[in-house]
């Protein structure tokens, strides 16, 4: 056997599927094997810190929604994605390739099921992706990332092994932060929303502190993810009623921003519930509304389950309940410390270590049995 042979992951489109794909190939490169990552042109620009050998676009699109022309031209587009997919892992002969969801996944993965590689999908959500249930029957295990998996039926749920999601390293790096002290008084509040932002925090978290009681809001140390074209006006709200906050678009260090924070107000991303619970921080959660999987509740109800979370629907996320939650939490500093605890006996830390020994058991299983 070619001891050189690489790991593929493969994984596009957002943040959140490239980031525990980074994680995992790291697990993998610190124990010596090499990773090609198989992408698409709108998540190439995530991977210029990728620890990759080789990066490859593939073809890929999304066969929902639109008009029947484009239904057509996006199974066409995987079709010829998954040829590509087919000539590239036919030379490369990967030792496995791991999908992590999303529809730039299912060109490798459905040609190197159908090349007989050991294969497998990683399911970050408490609910199994479109993606990833096509590929379901397909690939030979399914790592999860919540303990319980929603979706699936008995045949797919006995594919599944729960891993955890795998972390940044800048995320362990966080983790090691205790909960931030309260002796100067102050709730550090993080408002965040989510990878492309979320005009709901906008709209509702200054309408919030200007209803608290001034006494209150001097307590207030923000730090608040906003769109671009939100800053101004969130900047200008918080400015004219004297609180101390920090307001940008992105954050680069936002492990290190959730550290630094009491309470988290954010979506319910697999990716941000993750982080929470590894670092350990205490979160108001407001899942995405009208998802076609609900993906985002079920995360954020299986987090909640920990003690660690209060879950609120967008239609009751209104300033007057933020306002007074704001001030309960204000009011029970001891409480937030122990919710901090529970997220934290929730967070699985070594997922990227569980992902790629299942990675390397099932490669070697398959392999056994050629």
């Amino acid at each position: 056997m070619n001891d050189k042979r690489p790991i593929i992951v493969a994984a596009g489109g957002t943040g959140g599927h490239l980031f525990p794909a980074e994680a995992l190939s790291n697990a993998l490169c610190a124990r010596g094997f090499e990773v090609d990552l198989v992408t698409d042109e709108r998540a190439a620009k995530y991977g210029g810190a990728f620890p990759a050998r080789a990066i490859y676009e593939i073809a890929a699109a999304t066969p929902r929604g639109g008009s029947m022309l484009a239904r057509a031209g996006a199974l066409t587009t995987l079709a010829r994605g998954t040829f590509m997919a087919w000539r590239l892992i036919g030379r490369i002969r990967p030792r496995a390739v791991v999908g992590f969801g999303g529809y730039p996944t299912v060109p490798p993965l459905l040609a190197a099921s159908l090349l007989g590689a050991p294969t497998l999908v990683h399911e970050g959500n408490a609910v199994i992706g479109r993606a990833n249930l096509f590929l379901a029957s397909r690939v030979d295990a399914i790592a999860t990332g919540f303990e319980t998996l929603g979706g699936v039926n008995a045949k797919t749920a006995a594919k599944a092994h729960v891993t955890g999601n795998p972390v940044r390293p800048m995320v362990i790096e966080a983790a090691k932060a205790d909960f931030p002290g309260d002796a100067d008084g102050k709730l550090r509040l993080l408002i965040t929303g989510g990878s492309q932002g979320a005009r709901i925090m906008s709209d509702v978290v200054p309408a919030a502190i200007e209803l608290m009681p001034e006494s209150a809001r001097r307590k207030l140390v923000i730090v608040q993810q906003a769109r671009i074209e939100d800053i101004p006006r969130v900047s200008e709200t918080y400015r004219r009623l004297g609180v101390d906050a920090e307001i940008r678009a992105f954050f680069n260090d936002l492990p290190f921003k959730i550290a630094q924070a009491h309470l988290v107000v954010a979506r319910a991303g697999a990716s941000t519930v993750s982080e929470l619970a590894v670092i350990g921080r205490p979160a108001i959660l407001v899942p995405l509304p009208h998802a076609l999987d609900q993906d985002q509740a079920a995360n954020a109800k299986q987090f909640a389950a920990s003690g660690a979370a209060i879950v609120v629907d967008q239609s009751a996320f209104s300033p007057q309940w933020l306002a007074t939650t704001l001030q309960d939490a204000e009011a029970n500093m001891a409480g937030l410390a122990r919710r901090a605890i529970a997220a934290k006996e929730a967070g699985i830390a070594d997922a990227a270590d569980r992902l790629a020994d299942l990675v390397l058991s099932v490669s070697a299983a398959k392999e056994n049995k050629l």
